[in-house]
């Protein structure tokens, strides 16, 4: 079978910037449990969204910048536009109905298809899209990028994407979509739950608390107000990945053969 075609392969450069968010990321979404209880980064909570937002903003840019380094062309500007817009205008039609967002199986299908660099970028750009539109901007909305991008991208570094087809890559994608849908969710829930202050204190973070006892409030607080919504979209993912996903791989597929994006663009010299 012919190797599928990929709008962005990752070089070292843009590895080694995956990498560098990706490490970002872990200490903007997990400090709460890496800072001990005696630090005082603590005492500067309630500032730590506003400063994560701004250096997360920062090295999205830095990374989209380095892939489209490695060759995001105009074709693949192209198709990424048109998948970011139709991303963004999936998301806002299960807005606040028990986690239905449909937007979530096309990012799991097109990471599938093109790649994890691309998929990171599709990701985040989608994200950035869909808070313009919802009018949902604020100092989350890095975090949303991030956990997206990681969330399309981790669908490209599945296994067998030239050889897996058919039942199996649909029972593979929907099993990832199911499982990263849970992921992201807990994601989101770590950027939010350190700043609830009193509002629920038997489940909000503790500063001076050690980190078991945080784990076990913070797994309290996903039972206690997102797990429903989770499940919903986790659902909803698998659903759409079974029922619409053969059409849309073939369709992307198509796409992606016929836009050749490794073929190098040439200009034929003027007649004489």
């Amino acid at each position: 079978m012919t190797p599928q075609a990929r709008p962005i392969r990752l070089g070292p450069r843009s590895t080694t910037a995956l990498a560098l968010v990706g490490a970002v990321g872990v200490v903007a979404f997990g400090w709460p449990f890496l800072a001990p209880p005696t630090s005082r980064l603590s005492a500067h909570a309630q500032d730590a969204p506003w400063l994560f937002a701004g250096l997360l903003v920062l090295l999205v840019a830095v990374v989209a910048a380095t892939l489209s380094e490695s060759g995001l062309g105009a074709k693949a500007v192209a198709m990424l536009g048109v998948l970011a817009a139709t991303g963004a205008a999936l998301r806002p039609i299960g807005a606040g109905t028990a986690g239905i967002e449909p937007m979530f199986f096309l990012m799991v299908l097109s990471g599938r298809v093109l790649g994890p660099g691309f998929g990171f970028v599709l990701g985040s750009v989608t994200m950035f899209a869909s808070a313009l539109l919802t009018g949902g901007v604020g100092p989350w909305m890095p975090f949303q990028m991030l956990a997206m991008g990681w969330f399309t991208m981790g669908a490209g570094l599945l296994p067998g994407p030239d050889r897996l087809r058919g039942r199996g890559e649909l029972a593979l994608l929907s099993l990832y979509g199911f499982l990263a849908a849970f992921a992201y969710g807990t994601a989101m829930n770590l950027a939010g739950w350190p700043f609830m202050g009193a509002l629920a204190s038997g489940i909000a973070f503790d500063p001076h608390a050690a980190v078991p006892a945080n784990l076990a409030r913070f797994v309290a607080y996903c039972l206690a107000t997102s797990l429903g919504w989770d499940l919903g979209r986790a659902v909803c993912t698998v659903v759409l990945t079974l029922t619409l996903g053969p059409a849309l791989l073939r369709a992307l597929r198509r796409a992606t053969r016929r836009a050749a994006f490794e073929t190098a663009v040439t200009f034929d010299p003027p007649a004489r």
